[in-house]
């Protein structure tokens, strides 16, 4: 990881959580931010260590993975541009409830965990949009695990592919078959099967870990329907940090 030193001065345009505060929360946020470079397959936050760290992707794509036994994980959720990575540990103590990694590489802009917990101690509207992000996140594991248990990895993939392009994007970018294997809980030798047939039907092109994205509509009638699920959700986060989140209540520290 590497840090450029002052303020932050394009987070806002770029961030969605960033975009979505109140002009005061942010010019009380944006002195303690720094931007900084992440390379791909850079562990950033581990199970039960200490958050020292809250993460705005600009271009960067972060993957929330489970650990499994020799070695192998899976995805739960991904964060990117229209989100926030330690939202909750902003709220409450920091220690990390899962592991992340960096997917695509990228920037962010970069806060401590301290410094954004006592700013967002004065602020009722930046402790709700951290936890409506949190929540979000929540919803999108929720679907990852319903996903994986229910759906072919053809419409699984499709859908992962989606949610890339989203967060990235762009239509191009670099995921290995063994990386995205892992990602939708599938064996690599289907992702290598359905990756080339998606790539015979000229939905994508896939060379040497680069995809690229041909046919979008196409790919949208066999993603499954979480993509669209996941999708809806991130847009409700466009409301204003101010309005009333529903069923937030309980999660909403006392004033200080």
């Amino acid at each position: 990881m590497r840090v450029e030193p002052g303020m932050d001065t394009i987070g806002r345009s770029r961030n969605g959580f960033l975009r979505e505060l109140r002009t005061e929360d942010y010019e009380a946020i944006r002195p303690h931010l720094k931007t900084s470079e992440f390379s791909a397959g850079l562990s950033l936050i581990k199970l039960g260590q200490p958050v020292t760290h809250v993460y705005f992707p600009l271009t960067v794509v972060f993957s929330l993975v489970v650990d499994l036994e020799a070695g192998q994980m899976i995805e739960a959720a991904m964060v990117g541009h229209d989100s926030v990575l330690g939202a909750f540990s902003a709220l409450g103590k920091p220690i990390a409830l899962t592991h992340a990694m960096v997917l695509l590489p990228g920037s962010a802009s970069v806060i401590e965990v301290c410094r954004l917990r006592d700013i967002a101690a004065q602020s009722l509207g930046l402790r709700d949009a951290l936890i409506h992000h949190g929540q979000a996140l929540f919803v999108q594991a929720q679907q990852s695990a319903g996903c994986n248990a229910s759906h072919s990895v053809e419409a699984r993939l499709a859908r992962w592919l989606l949610r890339i392009r989203d967060l990235c994007g762009s239509d191009i970018f670099n995921l290995t078959q063994e990386m995205t294997a892992h990602m939708i809980g599938a064996r690599r030798n289907s992702v290598s099967f359905i990756a080339n047939l998606f790539q015979r039907n000229n939905l994508i092109r896939y060379s040497r870990g680069q995809v690229e994205i041909l046919n979008l509509p196409a790919l949208e009638n066999i993603a499954c329907e979480c993509y669209d699920a996941v999708k809806a959700q991130f847009e409700r986060l466009q409301l204003p940090a101010r309005a009333v989140i529903p069923g937030a209540e309980f999660l909403r520290p006392e004033p200080p």
